[in-house]
């Protein structure tokens, strides 16, 4: 079993992207969930997941309790270690550095030598207190007071602020930051073999968040000057000779003009499809009305593609419905006071 710390302030939202890397994920205590399987290759491209860490046991969130944990645990391990100890959310108030103190004193006594600058091994220690807003723990209850013991066994590459929108060659106020655009690839089942459209790509945001975890990015948008930024902004990030930061080979791209409600491209041809839709109640975008470009692009992502991912501000469910899509889930994601962002999770 593995202990995952999630990031943001949504963790029914991180969780959901979670298990697009692992399987049997479901939620601990305030930013923190269990999972049964983890694929560490994956971890690494999560957006709100920042590690997983392989279970080494749990009990209440003081420091005598993780202390007493530690030194009944079976340790399976030889080499180096270190321990890392977080408060998450200053709930606990437990003092993290009086922890990884006590718990490495502890690992020292059992015969580990502590080296805190390159370690064999790395022991986590989560504590969390809280309530979980919207579903329940295992026992039916929505309250946990949990400190989680694990080894690291995978962390994902916080390397977002480096493709913040302003900062990429080409930029369109309104880009969605990577962050977000990272965890709605995943959630659409960007990953290395797969293929991911986009029919809005705009300045190409989501296809180079799904390019940098592997897949195959297709896109295609209305507007001639934003298929030649996207270009450029793909060209930039996926045909870097730099180290891939996820450890796995970028997706091949391919961006051209074109309609998002008449793709020319064939039935189930890409494995998901992500879009943000135009936002704003204006009456017509180019040569469609608003309503009629969402749920026409609803329609062909159906066609192509048995998944998709929509981000846009407001819900759409009933265009989504209408074009055949059941919900599998729904997202609200405050960007700022005038404007929240709605994700919604459709499978065919």
């Amino acid at each position: 079993m593995y202990l995952l710390e999630l990031g943001g302030e949504d963790d029914a939202f991180a969780a959901r992207e979670a298990a697009s890397a692992a399987s049997g994920v479901r939620r601990l205590a305030p930013g923190l969930a269990l999972a049964d399987a983890v694929a560490a290759d994956r971890i690494r491209g999560l957006a709100y997941t920042h590690r997983a860490s392989d279970l080494l046991g749990r009990t209440d969130a003081s420091l005598e309790s993780a202390r007493t944990l530690l030194e009944a645990a079976s340790l399976d391990r030889e080499g180096t270690v270190a321990v890392r100890a977080t408060d998450v959310h200053g709930s606990s108030g437990v003092d993290t550095e009086q922890a990884e103190r006590d718990l490495g004193g502890i690992l020292v006594e059992r015969g580990f030598d502590v080296d805190l600058d390159d370690p064999d091994h790395v022991l986590r220690a989560a504590f969390s207190i809280g309530r979980l807003e919207d579903d329940a723990n295992e026992d039916g209850t929505d309250e946990e007071d949990v400190c989680a013991l694990g080894w690291l066994a995978a962390e994902s590459v916080r390397d977002f602020g480096s493709r913040a929108p302003t900062d990429k060659p080409f930029f369109q106020p309104g880009s969605m930051d990577p962050l977000l655009a990272r965890a709605v690839a995943n959630l659409a089942g960007a990953r290395p073999g797969s293929t991911i459209l986009d029919p809005m790509c705009g300045t190409g945001g989501g296809l180079v968040e799904a390019g940098l975890v592997g897949a195959d990015v297709i896109g295609t948008d209305a507007q001639a000057k934003m298929v030649r930024g996207a270009r450029v902004n793909l060209a930039h990030f996926l045909e870097s000779d730099e180290p891939s930061p996820t450890g796995v080979s970028r997706g091949s791209w391919h961006v051209a003009r074109g309609d998002g409600t008449r793709l020319a491209i064939p039935d189930d041809a890409v494995d998901g499809v992500v879009f943000d839709a135009p936002y704003g109640r204006q009456s017509k975008i180019e040569t469609h009305r608003l309503e009629d470009l969402v749920s026409g692009a609803l329609a062909e992502a159906r066609r192509v593609a048995p998944r998709a991912v929509m981000v846009a501000d407001r819900p759409w469910a009933t265009e989504a419905r209408a074009a055949g899509w059941e919900i599998e889930a729904s997202f609200e994601r405050r960007v700022h006071r005038s404007l929240t962002r709605y994700v919604l999770i459709l499978d065919r």
